[in-house]
């Protein structure tokens, strides 16, 4: 398995305008790839959400389906920090292929417990979809890293936001496209695998229809991606566009040991801060989204006003990530604390005024929305300077650490138990002042990598005074 997954070897490097039109062109080739790739992972990931609605009458119930739920989250959140090391040594190009068709697989074998399984074998059926989520969670896990890996490699730090805010939106994509594709799957081909039997007809949109689209879309992105510019003769990307990282040096582009990866990770203090920050980050992401339905209903406000608002806050997401991308790269000169501090500042404003308007819906779901469009941005900037502060040959180790720490700690700690057990005990005011007081932190943490980011400025003055 190591001999496959290996880094493919250096070619002899091209120079020449014929070299820096194959650049380009592999550029956006490698970049459509991930992205097409990163979306598929999102088609196969919480797909056992939709189905639980539809496993109710099969005599499962919501307590054990919950903990079936849980199996999912838990497992990406170490997967994202712990695979990302196996990811620094190997070849993305097999790599992110390798974890969807994997994904795809388990999921589709989702299929199992219900119908050969059910209810009269409650027990095993519980524990064979508790174990199959959890591995269809971490093959997900697989889905982050390499991605990340060829972003080092092939993009530039002073562009680096511009690039991976477009990127990012790929899981928007891939999720928006879970709901139509349970209902078509179900339409299309349910008859095909259950003839009159219609309540199966779900295990196919939910898990067998998404799982033959990602291992085509599997298939296209090995098809798609390249692991490194010098892998295919090309300078690197460093030097290609004379636009060097603060980390990097010649023992950048070496592969390093699993030792080394963690050692170099571990020990950067500038990565626990933007880690310990993106906890509090995912604890307003998720505090604020997962709990929107829940606050709105329990207001008198309908279930469907709190639905669209709870599709209003994901859609704005992709224009506030864009521009928060661009403009860490074109106006704060690649820099990442300076606009997720800005964003989070506006959000914890936005909060209070969602905190003040709980009866009004049109001020909730303006606020929602503008949450949406602020929150996703300083998610995907931690990623962004995550791989900013690691060395290239550490970069998915260093991503997946923040990871970790924003699903792990800031989700399923305190976005989930925490404000749960707030909310229940001490009303919803008292949650609006955690998720304020999470905004403080996470500004907080972001300012301590203000000063280690502002070699950036320097670099930008010396070469426009030359």
């Amino acid at each position: 398995m190591s001999n496959f997954l290996a880094p493919p070897a250096y070619k002899a490097e091209q120079t020449g305008p014929k070299a820096d039109a194959r650049y380009k062109s592999l550029r956006w080739q490698v970049f459509l790839g991930i992205f097409i790739g990163y979306a598929g992972f999102y088609i196969v990931r919480k797909n056992f959400s939709m189905a639980i609605p539809m496993l109710a009458p099969f005599g499962f119930e919501k307590g054990e389906l919950g903990v079936v739920l849980s199996m999912n989250a838990i497992a990406y959140g170490f997967s994202k920090f712990l695979m990302a090391s196996i990811s620094d040594r190997s070849d993305a190009r097999k790599f992110l292929p390798l974890g969807l068709i994997c994904a795809a697989i388990s999921m589709l074998f989702m299929i199992v417990p219900v119908q050969w399984l059910g209810a009269e074998h409650k027990s095993a059926a519980i524990a064979l979809m508790a174990v199959l989520n959890f591995l269809v969670g971490w093959f997900n896990g697989m889905g982050w890293p390499p991605c990340g890996r060829v972003m080092t490699h092939w993009f530039s730090i002073k562009e680096r936001g511009t690039w991976m805010s477009f990127w990012n939106c790929a899981h928007n994509v891939g999720g928006a496209l879970v709901g139509p594709m349970a209902v078509y799957g179900a339409m299309w081909f349910g008859s095909w695998f259950y003839g009159n039997q219609s309540d199966y007809y779900f295990l196919i949109g939910t898990f067998a229809f998404p799982a033959a689209v990602a291992i085509l879309i599997a298939i296209i992105a090995y098809c798609m991606i390249r692991d490194t510019p010098q892998s295919c003769g090309l300078p690197s990307i460093e030097k290609w566009r004379n636009d060097y990282a603060k980390t990097y040096d010649a023992k950048s582009e070496e592969v390093l040991s699993t030792k080394e990866i963690f050692k170099t990770v571990l020990t950067n203090r500038f990565l626990w801060y933007i880690a310990l920050a993106n906890a509090f980050i995912y604890m307003v992401r998720y505090g604020c989204l997962d709990w929107a339905p829940t606050i709105l209903t329990e207001k008198g406000i309908d279930i469907k006003s709190a639905g669209w608002a709870y599709f209003a806050y994901e859609i704005a997401a992709i224009p506030g990530t864009i521009i928060c991308g661009w403009l860490s790269d074109h106006v704060f000169h690649g820099r990442r604390a300076l606009p997720t501090i800005l964003f989070m500042a506006l959000v914890a404003v936005v909060i209070v005024i969602y905190w003040q308007n709980l009866d009004n819906i049109n001020v909730v779901i303006g606020c929602l929305i503008a949450i949406g469009f602020l929150i996703y941005g300083p998610v995907m900037l931690v990623g962004v300077q995550a791989l900013d502060l690691a060395p290239k040959n550490a970069a998915g180790t260093a991503a997946g650490l923040t990871g970790f720490m924003g699903y792990v700690l800031g989700t399923a700690l305190l976005a989930n138990i925490v404000i749960g057990y707030v909310a229940e005990n001490a009303g919803w005011d008292w949650t609006f002042i955690l998720l304020i007081g999470a905004c403080v932190v996470a500004i907080l943490f972001m300012g301590l990598t203000y000063r280690e980011e502002q070699y950036l400025v320097k670099q930008e003055k010396t070469q426009a005074n030359k």
